[in-house]
């Protein structure tokens, strides 16, 4: 998606370590038009399947899942939480994963109420890099029976095994930028030709 790639050449930064900052438009301060147009492009994407629920993952995922809904009937948003509360109440799934970004394991909870056995779900995030989160999310889906019809992410890390993982398990991943390479001395930045 031409639109998110010169988004991402323009205000995104590079620092060592593989770390892409796009906090200026994706996951700090939000860009809801470029939501918006995210979402229209997930839904062509996708188009002709049956999509129940997106599911997500906090924080970052939220937004994007939110505004992306709207272009698929309104359906209901789920997002996984990182931590257990008072307010999470009730039978719940729960999956561990661990965080590149924040270099430590947490577990992922969706209260079983929210997912209903037979749905059709979309699992929608903003950054794929070793597909930690995804595999957590994806196990959720298993064990509440609901199909993952795809998976829509926004910037894939293409030189990371995560996307090429998740696509030979037989998973339909749509990133809609797809990062070869970047160069922190530079700044420059190569993007895969994407759907």
């Amino acid at each position: 998606m031409k639109e998110l790639e010169d988004r991402i050449r323009r205000d995104g930064t590079i620092k060592p370590g593989n770390v892409l900052k796009v906090d200026a438009f994706l996951n700090h301060q939000c860009d809801v038009a470029l939501f918006d147009a995210m979402g229209a492009h997930w839904a062509q994407l996708f188009a002709g399947r049956q999509i129940d629920k997106i599911l997500t993952i906090e924080a970052s995922g939220i937004g994007i899942a939110c505004v992306a809904a709207r272009h698929f009937g309104n359906v209901p948003v789920v997002f996984a939480k990182k931590t257990q509360s008072i307010n999470l109440d009730g039978d719940q799934y729960v999956s561990s994963i661990y965080s590149f970004t924040k270099q430590r394991e947490y577990p992922v909870i969706v209260a079983k109420r929210f997912l209903q056995a037979g749905e059709h779900v979309l699992l929608i995030d903003d950054f794929l890099a070793k597909g930690n989160a995804l595999h957590g999310l994806i196990d959720i889906c298993k064990h509440a029976g609901v199909i993952v019809e795809g998976i829509g992410i926004a910037i894939e890390k293409g030189f990371q095994e995560g996307g090429s993982k998740l696509r030979k398990e037989g998973y339909d991943v749509k990133s809609l930028a797809i990062v070869e390479k970047m160069d922190a001395d530079t700044g420059n930045i190569e993007f895969a030709t994407t759907d």
